[in-house]
């Protein structure tokens, strides 16, 4: 299956056996939904030109078009601290890669309503994980997508869930299963500025900057390699993301946003 095989039978059994829930993902289907189309248009204008433009000021530092053209197939990794984040990746990324971007979505949070559902499945196109899978299906699923596409950006959070405090929590094994199982390599993404703008427990993201840092791409590995090397590359932009050694009077620097590490020019 490729994407530009556009003579795709919807009668087959990878088709047919799809649950409903799922067949939004056009890639895997080959199902262009109109309905989809169109609000995942009107969603890449709102974050692309508005939220992210004059709500939240969004900066990239590095290069997704490169990065797109040497790896077609990734798992792309990022820390977890607020529900800005997946949005913020996907404003990131530019809008024409975005059919080959597949964001994982834990199924309780967002799909847990018609209108969490409708905005996961038409704006985000994501991949509905439920966190207490017994039955491997979400194993079976990511290996499946990750083994059968040719275009494929899988977007994981490897914390498992949001940061409690806004610092990098331990990976989780479930990359490293993946990206073994599959044989896809890693990229590396920071988000500097995502816990202080939204942080757990906040309805609404307030205004101010985030950055997405665009880093190393790592093959293959166990999970203790890839936090090592993640850990390292990341300390090297921030050596207060996994949690300084803060006295008692400075526990709100984690909640300031991004500080301005700019040399004071009066010292």
């Amino acid at each position: 299956m490729t994407k530009r095989n556009w003579n795709w039978n919807y009668e087959n059994e990878q088709w047919t056996q799809l649950p409903s829930h799922l067949k939004h993902l056009p890639l895997f289907t080959r199902h262009f939904d109109f309905t989809s189309l169109i609000f995942r248009a009107l969603w890449g204008f709102f974050l692309k030109a508005l939220a992210f433009r004059f709500w939240i000021r969004l900066e990239v530092r590095g290069d997704f078009h490169k990065i797109y053209q040497e790896h077609p197939r990734l798992l792309v990794i990022s820390n977890h601290a607020s529900h800005l984040d997946a949005v913020s990746i996907a404003a990131a990324v530019p809008f024409k890669y975005w059919l080959d971007l597949y964001i994982s979505a834990a199924k309780d949070y967002w799909f847990a309503n018609p209108v969490f559902t409708f905005f996961s499945k038409h704006c985000l196109g994501a991949i509905p994980i439920d966190r207490k899978d017994r039955k491997g299906e979400a194993l079976k699923l990511c290996t499946n997508l990750l083994n059968r596409l040719d275009r494929i950006w899988l977007l994981l959070f490897p914390e498992g869930t949001r940061s409690p405090d806004g610092y990098i929590q331990d990976f989780k094994r479930g990359v490293s299963v993946f990206s073994e199982r599959t044989n896809t390599p890693i990229l590396f993404l920071y988000l500097e500025g995502n816990a202080a703008l939204m942080p757990k427990g906040a309805a609404l993201p307030r205004p101010g900057k985030l950055v997405v840092h665009i880093g190393p791409v790592h093959p293959p590995a166990p999970i203790q390699e890839i936090d090592e090397h993640y850990r390292k590359w990341v300390l090297e932009i921030n050596p207060e993301a996994y949690g300084p050694n803060l006295s008692s009077e400075q526990p709100h620097l984690i909640t300031e946003g991004i500080k301005d590490r700019t040399p004071d020019p009066k010292k």
